[in-house]
């Protein structure tokens, strides 16, 4: 559990995992982003790369995706790195 939120479906499952990935942050206070927020990359190097503060993406370490009861696939942030 991370903040009231299961990671993984099923206790058995290893289903959440950290990613690098950049994230679409409307406020910087956000821990948490829904999945349509989040793109997938192979490192942090890319990662930043691909950031565009103006536009509020941000390269970021997730872990995710998480089911909260409402059904959204959100990714919590762990790390910022170009803020």
């Amino acid at each position: 559990m991370l903040n009231g939120y299961s990671l993984d479906p099923h206790p058995k499952a290893n289903f959440a995992k950290e990613h690098f990935a950049t994230v679409v942050i409307p406020r910087l206070k956000r821990d948490r982003v829904p999945a349509s927020s989040v793109e997938i990359v192979a490192d942090l190097e890319l990662a930043i790369r691909k950031s565009n503060i103006k536009k509020k993406l941000y390269a970021a370490k997730v872990v995710g995706p998480a089911r909260p009861f409402e059904g959204v696939e959100l990714y919590c942030i762990l790390q910022l790195y170009n803020i």
